[in-house]
């Protein structure tokens, strides 16, 4: 019959670190900055494009419907550049880009 093991000498084991406002990721960052327009805006979120962290928390750029029209192709679409502070709260937003959603990126 085999015998338990036994921890190593000198190991512990210590519960995961909950992450903290400061320590959230790129993902909470996202999901804080598109919800949080979407109900400053009142337009609906297409998604995020892009996220990086700054000096002092979070620039997320959230693709926001505009205009929706038919064909979609000719829906008008706006990227705005969403600033978030380390705890997730948003600093201020500003549009950056309006453009056809069957524009091709110039």
């Amino acid at each position: 019959m085999a015998e338990p093991r036994r921890p190593d000498a000198g190991s512990s084991k210590t519960a995961p670190a909950r992450r903290t406002g400061a320590a959230r990721g790129p993902e909470h960052a996202a999901r804080t900055a598109l919800q949080s327009l979407e109900g400053l805006i009142d337009h609906p979120a297409e998604g995020v494009s892009a996220v990086r962290r700054s000096d002092d928390g979070w620039c997320v750029v959230v693709d926001v419907l505009e205009v929706p029209r038919i064909p979609d192709t000719t829906s008008l679409l706006a990227s705005y550049e969403v600033q978030l502070d380390r705890a997730g709260e948003l600093l201020e937003y500003r549009r950056v880009r309006r453009y056809r959603r069957g524009a091709a990126d110039e």
